[in-house]
């Protein structure tokens, strides 16, 4: 009996293929990765937009931990789906792996601590705290992965998270206990990328996304099932599922982004989610941005401008 024939996947959908280590990747092929990685960082940026927008559509309805729980099941569906697909589901016993389930503790963790944060203080404040992810990650990198930083990457790190507190405008009398919470959720963020590089390179990013949308989906079971349910609207439902398939091309991306490519390389490239919030807030919600922010935005198109013509240099 003849058996079906599926197209072969594409690399990055299945995982690297395990290859024999070279002295040291060759600078044609760090830089094709680099590359790689920046397009893969702005799709995540803009996928978690999409989220983040459907999420505040329904947010002042629902509360958070249903929210949660509800886009997690069909994220997480989805995901089984194209994991089924890519003939990778075999291999869910290898989510075992000390690092896969540490990287996911970290995201779970983080992303309640993010919202305990959220929910206390002004999204200005939240967001200028967590965007300060890419000089963590650049200097975990350096430190912990022996990346060379070089002075230009650091400029343009320093520039974008200049641009970003110019956008954001935050309060410094409201730095207070939640606002602890956001640093503490931001520095494991940070430690989650940085985990993400010591993964093994013949497990697939799809079963590492599965892994992370079902452990934060878990946490959430856990704080949904004290507080307890509301009634949702279909609306509401529909809204939450298009957020999943968001979501899930996030966690995706992000993964694929910190596991080819050189953290301190990919990590400015964060800033474009906040580009996004930008143009999302205007469109939708009337936001105008004053002079200050504009000056901000400015500063964050030329570091991301920076950052690339740095690698087109190498």
């Amino acid at each position: 009996m003849a058996s079906r024939c599926w197209p072969r996947p594409p690399p990055l959908l299945r995982g690297p293929a395990r290859v024999t280590r070279r002295p040291g990747p060759a600078p044609a092929d760090a830089h094709h990765r680099n590359r790689q990685g920046i397009l893969w960082m702005v799709l995540a940026m803009t996928a978690f937009m999409g989220n983040d927008a459907l999420v505040k559509a329904v947010g002042a309805r629902v509360p958070a931990a249903q929210l949660i729980v509800v886009r997690g099941v069909v994220a997480i569906t989805l995901i089984l789906l194209v994991a089924r697909h890519l003939g990778v589901l075999g291999q869910v016993r290898s989510l075992w792996h000390r690092g896969v389930l540490v990287r996911a503790g970290c995201e779970g963790v983080a992303t309640f601590m993010y919202l305990a944060a959220l929910f206390h203080l002004p999204l200005a404040n939240v967001t200028a705290i967590n965007l300060s992810s890419p000089l963590l990650v650049a200097l975990l990198a350096r430190l912990v992965l022996g990346e060379a930083v070089h002075l230009g990457r650091w400029l343009a790190i320093g520039l974008g998270f200049a641009g970003v507190l110019l956008v954001v405008q935050p309060q410094p009398g409201q730095f207070n206990m939640h606002a602890w919470l956001a640093v503490l959720a931001t520095l494991l963020y940070s430690a989650r990328d940085l985990l993400t590089r010591g993964l093994p390179p013949a497990l697939p990013s799809i079963l590492v996304t599965l892994a992370t949308a079902g452990t934060v989906w878990g946490m959430a079971c856990v704080v949904l099932a004290v507080q307890g349910p509301v009634a949702m609207a279909w609306r509401d439902v529909g809204l939450l599922a298009l957020a999943s398939v968001f979501l899930s091309t996030g966690y995706f991306a992000v993964i694929a982004a910190t596991r080819h490519a050189e953290l301190s390389v990919v990590a400015p490239f964060r800033y474009v989610g906040l580009l996004w919030a930008l143009l999302l807030g205007w469109v939708f919600w009337g936001d105008v941005p004053n002079l200050l922010a504009q000056a901000g935005m400015l500063c964050l198109v030329v570091a991301g401008l920076a950052m690339v013509w740095q690698q087109r240099r190498r």
